[in-house]
């Protein structure tokens, strides 16, 4: 007898206030190493307008996001092989329509998802960045959001402010600070105190603590040479620590389920037997 046994996927949204604090980059090499440790792993590049990951990762993209709204065609039709079996659901580049989704291209998302028929653990959604409905949209969508910040008194300054509309709009109180390209350690644990203490004082809410990423030469070479990091440069600093988050994120135990995507998000995962 078959038996369908539907499983939750893991769905984390990686999120900055600001451009250009290396959150593509980040979200990139947390899927390596997630995959890396055995793991199915998705990236999402919900930066519909603008697609980076590609980028990054130098991969050829025939079709992208821009073709399923259109129903040319299929969400399975979209997704490219990544590195380290890491399958990439890809955005369009230059479509300003995009950038903010209307209801039947929200459904249209949805549906596809519910029909999408593979394995996958880890679904890592790379938004774009700042505070547009579409990225509120995907972050509360997912079971987990990590704000990526840099000691930039800007990148704090509107890392807070993602948050600060995230809880006061949307009610969410959970998340994860990952601060990149530190000095070192205690850089970067004052960057986590200051936000937390704002966040507290202000809203009344706490953050976690992910880690940190340093500052590495290594990183500006990989993506010169648009290839991830840990494969590149595996045994650089900053690799190392995106290595140690991923096996942080592995190990914590999240079965919480939020917001109306999160339903047909956990069924992304169709396990049979």
């Amino acid at each position: 007898m078959n038996v369908t046994e539907i499983k939750t996927v893991r769905t984390i949204a990686v999120a900055s206030g600001k451009g250009g604090v290396g959150k593509t980059n980040i979200t990139a090499n947390l899927a390596m190493a997630l995959s890396r440790s055995g793991k199915k792993v998705m990236i999402f590049d919900a930066d519909l307008g603008l697609s980076n990951i590609d980028v990054i990762l130098n991969l050829a993209t025939r079709y992208n996001i821009e073709h399923l709204f259109s129903g040319e065609k299929k969400l399975q039709d979209l997704i490219v092989q990544g590195p380290e079996r890491i399958r990439i659901l890809p955005a369009s580049s230059g479509i300003q329509e995009l950038t903010d989704l209307d209801e039947f291209q929200r459904l249209r998302l949805i549906e596809e998802f519910e029909n999408y028929d593979d394995t996958v653990d880890y679904l890592l959604i790379d938004t774009s960045s700042g505070i547009s409905t579409n990225v509120a949209f995907f972050c509360m969508a997912a079971q987990e959001i990590i704000v990526v910040t840099t000691p930039e008194p800007t990148a704090m300054t509107d890392a807070y402010a993602l948050i600060k509309v995230l809880f006061t709009k949307y009610q969410e109180k959970k998340f994860k600070v990952l601060v990149n390209s530190v000095r070192d350690s205690k850089e970067a644990t004052d960057v986590y105190k200051r936000l937390s203490a704002a966040a507290e004082k202000f809203l009344s809410i706490s953050l976690d603590y992910i880690g940190y990423v340093p500052q590495d030469n290594h990183v500006h070479k990989a993506v010169r040479q648009q290839r991830a990091l840990l494969e590149s440069y595996p045994d650089s600093d900053a690799a190392r620590s995106i290595v140690d988050i991923a096996e942080k994120i592995k190990h914590e135990n999240t079965q919480s389920v939020k917001g109306t995507l999160q339903f047909f998000l956990g069924g992304l995962l169709k396990a049979r037997c």
